[in-house]
């Protein structure tokens, strides 16, 4: 049994996804957390799928995306069945492409994002805490002091700062005396994750059966003819909780039209769907992340992404402020920017699961004979194509109305607050191609300028980083040439200006600027941002 130390900078309590990402991410800025959960180890189910390519881009920047790719099956579109007739397919093949370098949503599930994340620990010395529980959590100015519960007894801890990452029963949050307001879906659901026998899915694609009888989902998984198999379950069958999966079958077979085989059943649930939201993600000296602070339907697979981007989010600012080397108003920044995504996301996930599940008369006559042909033919827009795809991939959520963001520039293109644009870049010094992302691979800040500097100028931007900032503003410039006119064309530089960018940790800009002013630069550093 790890023997758990009296003091920690920073609980984490809970050890899925989002905990895990929030320790990871701590760990990148050198600090040590201590993180506890009370399973006995991590979730050896699938549950979530889909990773968005936002959050491959954070596994790109921990170095650790070549083995979620190899592990992982990027889905190729989605097909929409009504009575086991194909009435829409939406291709979803590089619809992306050149907004990321990774223009796909990618089938890898939660269990296999636990173990990565768990390896990443592993080998920077953190473990997990396991069998362990929170069951009290006191708050003072100065920090936390809690009571865990484990085989070996209680243990009291005492804290700078705690995250909650323990799901939609957050113990955090109810001694946080935080509510979770939303409400229960009226449906009972069915989850498989099996091997199928052959049957008339396209493959590759997620594959949606609409009928009189019910609605059935067929997600492609990563080991061959291995599905993930979704619907509601039967008004017959009701709300046991004793449900066999032979139960099932004969309900699903109207639905698609054909005969379901299994040939290995991997998991069987069923379940119900929540939308909730709890009204603060800050009390004091406690956070809250991922599903502990929203919860909502599993459409367009984003759950599980939401609650990676809330711990990359809060971990470089919480880490900043743990260093001493940020003020800690910088940590109300958190909520203020991912509590209006988590409500744009609740309201978005219910109203197209309405839609879905609705029973309606009318609603289903819709469906039948308008819903896929307007699909068909919206999809053949390319702007509407780019547009569904950066809105479920996540890379358009921006923090524009953030205070810790600074736009000076007369440009709106690209504002303060936008995700840094995934761009190819021709390194002029090293002679070699990269891009924008690769520049900002390490922890910290990053300057980038645009534009003809001389190179004594460039020394004394340099000399200043070095003297006032070290270790936490990285240094980029990019001169004009032929190689690299999509980049001056994003940010809207003609070869005689110039532009200056600070782009965060979490690869947002956080200043942007028409001229490259030092005394700008530093002025948004430490008065904005609060560097100490």
């Amino acid at each position: 049994m790890l023997i758990i130390p009296q003091h920690t900078p920073v609980l984490i309590v809970g050890a899925g996804p989002s905990g895990l990402m929030m320790a990871a991410q701590l760990l990148r800025y050198g600090v040590q957390p201590i993180i506890i959960d009370s399973k006995d180890g991590p979730t050896i189910h699938s549950k979530a799928l889909a990773v968005q390519s936002r959050s491959l881009e954070i596994y790109r920047q921990m170095g650790v995306i070549d083995k979620v790719l190899s592990n992982g099956k990027p889905s190729r579109g989605i097909v929409f069945n009504q009575d086991g007739k194909k009435e829409a397919s939406l291709s979803l093949t590089n619809v992306g492409e050149g907004q990321t370098l990774f223009p796909y949503l990618l089938m890898y599930e939660q269990s296999k994002n636990e173990r990565l994340l768990l390896d990443y620990l592993t080998q920077n010395c953190c473990p997990v805490y396991w069998n362990t529980t929170l069951t009290s959590l006191t708050q003072k100015t100065d920090g936390a002091d809690v009571i865990l519960q484990n085989a070996d007894g209680e243990h009291k801890l005492s804290c700078d700062w705690v995250v909650g990452a323990d799901g939609a029963h957050s113990v955090v949050r109810k001694q946080s005396g935080l509510n979770f307001n939303g409400d229960t879906y009226a449906h009972y659901f069915y989850l498989i994750d099996a091997k199928l026998d052959t049957i008339a899915l396209t493959e590759d694609y997620m594959n949606m059966y609409f009928s009189k009888d019910g609605f059935a989902a067929f997600f492609p998984m990563p080991e061959e003819e291995s599905y993930r198999v979704l619907g509601n379950l039967p008004a017959a069958i009701g709300d046991r909780e004793d449900v066999q999966i032979e139960e099932i079958i004969p309900y699903i077979d109207p639905i698609i039209r054909s005969k379901l085989k299994i040939i290995h059943n991997n998991w069987f649930t069923t379940y119900k769907l929540h939308h909730r939201m709890a009204d603060q993600f800050r009390v004091q000296r406690s956070f809250l992340i991922g599903d502990a602070a929203h919860i909502h339907s599993p459409v367009g697979g984003q759950g599980m992404n939401t609650g990676l981007q809330d711990a990359y989010n809060l971990a470089w600012k919480l880490a900043g402020v743990v260093n001493g080397q940020l003020k800690s108003d910088i940590l109300d920044s958190y909520a203020h920017e991912r509590m209006p995504v988590a409500k744009a996301l609740l309201k978005t996930t219910d109203r197209v699961f309405n839609i879905v599940m609705s029973g309606n008369f009318f609603m289903g006559l819709l469906k039948k004979w308008f819903l896929f042909r307007l699909l068909n033919r919206l999809w053949k827009s390319e702007k509407i194509r780019l547009a569904f795809f950066r809105r479920v991939s996540q890379i358009d959520i921006c923090y524009t109305e953030s205070l810790i963001n600074l736009h000076l520039s007369k440009d709106i293109k690209v504002r303060a607050g936008d995700r840094l644009p995934y761009l190819k870049v021709y390194d002029e010094k090293k002679h070699e191609e990269t891009d924008l992302h690769e520049w900002c691979s390490k922890p910290g800040f990053t300057l980038i300028i645009l534009g003809k500097f001389d190179e004594l100028y460039l020394f004394t931007v340099a000399k200043w980083i070095t003297q006032t900032y070290p270790g936490l503003l990285n240094f980029f410039y990019l001169p004009p040439s032929g190689k690299n006119l999509d980049v001056f064309e994003a940010f809207e530089v003609n070869p005689r200006s110039q532009k200056a960018l600070i782009v965060r940790p979490d690869m947002y800009i956080g200043y942007i600027n028409d001229v490259v002013d030092i005394t700008m630069m530093d002025n948004y550093l430490k008065n904005i941002i609060g560097v100490v």
